[in-house]
């Protein structure tokens, strides 16, 4: 499959709102839930309509990511390969596709029970993004075609679910990284399978081998400079929101970034300095140390 981004994510909330507030007053983002008339909250970061849609319901999770395919051929490659995967599949509504502003998608779960959709021809409807914190931008890319950042997802069968991401999805691998939380030579620990689609970013999903209630371990998103991630992290001190993991940066993408508990019962990378890659020169890596500094999780 010619997969290019990680499109957009939907974030199921018992109180939207709350999202709607940390997306413009922490995150920085741009609320454009007028453009619709409905009860959820749209958030935008770039030229696409929307990245972020949080709709209301019982629990506090990630619903589902979307993933961006080239055209109308690779969508239909995409449906023969996943039928020919034995996946079963559901297509989008009118409703639905109205409401992603896509030509076309469709609907299934990964072997870890996360759910997925593949679509294209996304709308680019040109509404200039305006942060409301003043923000100067988030890197996705030309017309926002490298995506909004990163999404690691729940596999606790994470071989069976990895092989579908390389052998159905067609992703690459990035990096392999195994740690372990304590000092205790008994303890296993766990493993992460770092993967890219076909734009720069050095992974756009990751596969974490554990659990999470939230159905997601965390998104990510990325600002232009060092500044703005030391200004979001001073908001975050101010509210006293719960902070998951202090500022450092990362090994493997040099991601210089902190963590923060969102609404969703999730956490939220929130960084700069992402390495964009050249995947014709590149062999996968497998990392024993997470960070260079800082990046000291609290569990």
């Amino acid at each position: 499959m010619n997969i290019r981004s990680l499109g957009y994510a939907f974030i199921e909330s018992k109180d939207p709102n709350e999202w709607r507030v940390f997306g413009t007053e922490v995150l920085g983002m741009m609320d454009v839930t007028a453009e619709y008339d409905d009860e959820n909250v749209f958030l935008k970061i770039d030229e696409r309509p929307f990245r972020f849609a949080v709709l209301p319901g019982a629990e506090n999770r990630l619903q589902l990511i979307g993933l961006e395919l080239y055209d109308k051929n690779d969508f239909e490659q995409a449906i023969a390969e996943l039928e020919s995967s034995g996946t079963h599949y559901s297509k989008g509504s009118p409703a639905e596709l109205k409401m992603r502003g896509v030509l076309d998608f469709i609907r299934f779960n990964d072997p870890a029970g996360n759910t997925l959709e593949l679509y294209y021809g996304a709308d680019l409807d040109y509404v200039k993004f305006v942060s409301p914190l003043g923000i100067s931008g988030f890197e996705t890319g030309m017309n926002g075609s490298s995506g909004f950042g990163h999404a690691v997802l729940p596999a606790v069968n994470l071989e069976e679910t990895h092989a579908f991401y390389k052998d159905v999805l067609g992703f690459g691998d990035s990096d392999y990284m195994h740690f372990k939380f304590g000092d205790d030579p008994e303890e296993p620990g766990l493993a992460l399978k770092f993967m890219h689609v076909n734009n720069p970013r050095h992974h756009s999903v990751a596969l974490f081998g554990g659990e999470s209630i939230a159905g997601c371990i965390h998104l990510m998103l990325e600002v232009k400079t060092i500044d703005e991630v030391g200004e979001c992290l001073q908001r975050v001190l101010e509210r006293e929101i719960p902070i998951t993991s202090t500022l450092g940066r990362h090994t493997n993408d040099n991601m210089l970034s902190f963590y923060m508990m969102t609404p969703g019962d999730f956490p939220l990378e929130f960084g700069c300095d992402g390495l964009l890659m050249d995947w014709e020169n590149f062999t996968p890596t497998k990392t024993t140390l997470p960070s260079h500094w800082g990046h000291k999780f609290a569990l």
